[in-house]
């Protein structure tokens, strides 16, 4: 739009807003044009008194103009909508002003609409900016919240890593200090004699410790060993472990010492001549005592000639699965070591299902002496034998299982117990206790663990 133009339409607006103040205040308004000093354009009105016929004198001042308000409230509302049109008639003069003024030309009106356009371009480019940076921001705050949740994870676990780290550290201390004060070989009559000294009634076990995990599906269930009077070549660091999963067991993974058996590098291999059955296998004085896959025949195989040397039958011995423990396996026959020697306990048809405790002469695998209890097989999990007392436990996988009984061969009288016993990973396959280490040795679900033990004194 030319000036001449935006000067046309000021007019136009101009002499429109005069006819609404003429209409507003009667027909006596004036519009006067006249140049000012500088040679400007100024347009003026002049509206007469309605009722004075001249201006008053200074004295009549204060009462005229008490009555012109009086008035002019009156006519206040009418004038609001002439004002708010003024008020646009001011903004185009302003406008006209400017381009005049500025010896404005059609081509200034075109650079004011370039200089608009620009600026709504602009406008525009900022909105779309705002939009990316909302949708970023959005993005970035979903990513926060899956960034946030996986360190919560992460954080779970290196815990939990660091309570196994803490056990596993605790142990092999324990351990190193044990074999630090232990003096192995092979044992005189006055160790075997002495060996019974400190002999007491289980009142307290610890919690476990956990020692090495197996990290095959294998490893669920097995026995891990350590001969409690070792003969040489092996000394009490040596630590046996067999995977107890199939049907033919035949593999006893042999370790010189704890570190060798912590990364699972094993310094020979044994190949039993005969599979063994489940979990109640035994190394007692250099040699594996084991049950004979499907029968009731207990077999001593010599670790250092690599033989079977001596095989005995368990007189009436129930067999794969007739009765097992509660938790299964086909632990029908369990062997077991304490300060007294060899054990092996099992049921028969006559005992209808109690447990059956007999002591074996290592040598030759007879039965020196037996007790029928009135404890039932199947209603325990596992048990151990201390100091001449068998001791079950409650549940295999409960976490607050408990040492429900004791069956004291010295008196042939069993006693409820109940003495907290912990299956920290859900289920405990092999439970039984080295003298000299004075330490209960456990499978739970393809974890290695131990736990301290307090008996009382005689």
């Amino acid at each position: 739009m030319g000036a001449a133009s935006v000067t046309k339409t000021l007019v136009v607006w101009l002499l429109l807003s005069v006819g609404l103040a003429r209409a507003a205040l009667g027909s006596t308004v004036h519009l006067r044009r006249a140049n000012d000093r500088n040679g400007r354009c100024i347009y003026s009105f002049a509206v007469p008194s309605p009722n004075e016929a001249s201006c008053p004198e200074m004295g009549q001042a204060t009462s005229a103009i008490r009555e012109l308000q009086r008035e002019s409230n009156v006519q206040r509302s009418e004038l609001e909508s002439a004002k708010a049109r003024l008020s646009l008639l001011e903004n185009l003069v302003t406008q006209l002003h400017v381009v005049l003024g500025a010896g404005g030309s059609p081509d200034s009106a075109v650079e004011l609409q370039r200089e608009l356009d620009r600026l709504k371009t602009e406008r525009a480019q900022q909105e779309s900016q705002i939009s990316r940076l909302e949708a970023a921001y959005s993005t970035l705050g979903q990513e926060k919240s899956f960034l946030e949740e996986e360190k919560r994870r992460l954080e779970q676990e290196k815990a939990e890593l660091g309570r196994r780290l803490e056990s596993s550290t605790q142990e092999i201390a324990r351990l190193r200090a044990s074999q630090h004060h232990q003096v192995s070989e092979a044992p005189s009559q006055d160790s075997q004699q002495g060996s019974q000294e400190g002999c007491g009634e289980l009142v307290w076990v610890g919690e476990p410790v956990t020692f090495c995990r197996a990290e095959t599906i294998a490893g669920k269930y097995g026995m891990w060993m350590k001969d409690p009077e070792p003969v040489l070549p092996y000394t009490r660091k040596t630590t046996w472990r067999v995977y107890a999963i199939g049907t033919d067991i035949r593999q006893v993974f042999e370790y010189e010492n704890a570190d060798q058996f912590m990364k699972g590098y094993p310094s020979k291999v044994h190949v039993l001549p005969q599979s063994m059955e489940s979990t109640g296998a035994i190394i007692y004085r250099g040699s594996l005592y084991f049950q004979q896959h499907m029968s009731r025949t207990v077999a001593k195989y010599d670790l250092k000639t690599e033989m079977i040397t001596v095989q005995k039958d368990i007189p009436s011995a129930g067999y794969h699965g007739q009765f097992p423990y509660s938790w299964g396996g086909y632990t029908d026959i369990d062997l077991a070591v304490d300060e007294m020697g060899l054990w092996v306990t099992y049921s028969t048809d006559k005992a209808k299902g109690a447990i059956v405790l007999s002591k074996l002469d290592p040598e030759t695998l007879e039965v020196e002496q037996t007790w029928e209890t009135n404890i039932r097989k199947q209603a325990v999990a596992n048990s151990f034998m201390i100091c001449g007392t068998l001791y079950t436990i409650s549940s295999y996988s409960a976490p607050d299982a408990t040492v429900n009984f004791a069956y004291h061969t010295a008196t042939s009288i069993s006693e409820p117990l109940s003495i907290r016993f912990e299956n920290r990973y859900g289920y405990s396959s092999m439970v039984d206790y080295n003298p000299t280490e004075r330490k209960l040795f456990a499978w739970d679900n393809f974890n290695m663990v131990t736990y301290d033990i307090r008996l009382s004194t005689i």
